[in-house]
C-alpha cells in the first residue's frame, strides 16, 4: 500500500509539474503574441504572403493566354528573384514569412489555453506560412525546385507502402477538404474574423476576401482532385501541386475561363492580404 501511495504521490508530482510547465509556456507565448513587435511581424507576414500571392495569379493569367510559366511558389520565387530588386525581395520575403510562422506558432501555443479549435487553425497557418518562407530561403541559397516533381515523388513513395493507393486517395480527400473549408470561409466572411479595416473600406476588403478565398480554395480543391486520381489510375504522375492543378485547367472545356477567373481571384487574394497586413485584430 505505502508502495504504491508513493507512486500516486509521484505521479501526481509529475503531473503537477506538467501542468505548470504547460502554463508557463501559454503564458509567455500569450506575452509574445501582444508584443509590440508582433504586429510589424504580422504586417510584413502578410504583405509578403500577399506578394507570393499576386505574382502566382499573374502567372496562372498567363498560362491562361498561352504564356509559360510555372503558377506555384516555386514559380512566383522565381519571378520576383527576376525583378531589379530580386536578390533583396526574396531574403525580405523569406524572412517575413517565417517570421510570421513562427508567431501562428506562438499563437497556437497561446490559444490551447483559450480555445482548442483556434490553436489548431493558427497551427495549419503556421506550417502553411513556414512552407511559403522555406520555399522563399531556398531559392535565396540559390537552390532550385520543383513543386510538380516533389508532389508526384511524394505520390511515388506513398503508393509503395502497405494501402498506399488508399493513402495517396486520403491525402487527396484531405486537401480537398482543406479547399472546401477555404471557399466556405470566403462566401460566410469568416476571415472578417482576421481583419478589420475602416467603416470606409470593410465593403471592399469583404469583396477581396469572399473572392480571394473561394479561388484559393477552388484551386486547392483541384489538387486533391490530382491526387485522388493518382490514386485511382494507380499512376503517381496524376498527382501534382498548384501549378498541376492551374496546368490541368487548359486541357478541359471551359477550364480556361476557370483559370481566368481563379487567377484574378488569386490576385484579389493577395491584395486582400494587403489589407489583412494593415488592419489584422
Amino acid at each position: 500500500m505505502a508502495r504504491d501511495s508513493g507512486h500516486g504521490s509521484a505521479a501526481s508530482k509529475a503531473k503537477s509539474t506538467a501542468d505548470g510547465a504547460t502554463d508557463k509556456a501559454q503564458s509567455a507565448a500569450a506575452r509574445a503574441e501582444n508584443h509590440p513587435a508582433a504586429d510589424w511581424v504580422t504586417t510584413a507576414g502578410q504583405f509578403a504572403n500577399g506578394l507570393v500571392h499576386i505574382v502566382i495569379g499573374a502567372i496562372a493569367l498567363g498560362i491562361a493566354f498561352g504564356d509559360g510559366g510555372s503558377a506555384d511558389q516555386d514559380g512566383a520565387m522565381r519571378a520576383i528573384q527576376q525583378t531589379p530588386l530580386g536578390g533583396i525581395a526574396i531574403w525580405a520575403v523569406a524572412i517575413a514569412m517565417l517570421l510570421l510562422a513562427v508567431h501562428a506558432f506562438v499563437s497556437a501555443v497561446s490559444e490551447t489555453r483559450r480555445d482548442k479549435q483556434d490553436a489548431l487553425k493558427s497551427t495549419g497557418r503556421g506550417i502553411a506560412y513556414a512552407a511559403v518562407g522555406v520555399t522563399a530561403l531556398t531559392a535565396a541559397l540559390g537552390s532550385a525546385s520543383d513543386g510538380e516533381q516533389g508532389a508526384q515523388s511524394f505520390s511515388a513513395t506513398l503508393m509503395e507502402q502497405p494501402f498506399g493507393l488508399f493513402l495517396v486517395g486520403a491525402v487527396g480527400v484531405g486537401i480537398a477538404a482543406v479547399g472546401v473549408f477555404f471557399v466556405i470561409k470566403g462566401v460566410r466572411k469568416k476571415f472578417l474574423e482576421d481583419v478589420s479595416p475602416p467603416a470606409r473600406y470593410r465593403r471592399p476588403v469583404e469583396l477581396l476576401g469572399m473572392a480571394g478565398y473561394a479561388a484559393k480554395g477552388l484551386a486547392i480543391v483541384i489538387v486533391g482532385v490530382l491526387f485522388v486520381t493518382a490514386a485511382i489510375t494507380h499512376d503517381p504522375e496524376q498527382a501534382g501541386g498548384l501549378d498541376g492543378a492551374l496546368q490541368s485547367l487548359t486541357t478541359v472545356p471551359g477550364g480556361v475561363i476557370a483559370l481566368i477567373a481563379i487567377a484574378v481571384g488569386l490576385i484579389l487574394y493577395g491584395i486582400y492580404c494587403f489589407a489583412r497586413g494593415l488592419w489584422h485584430r
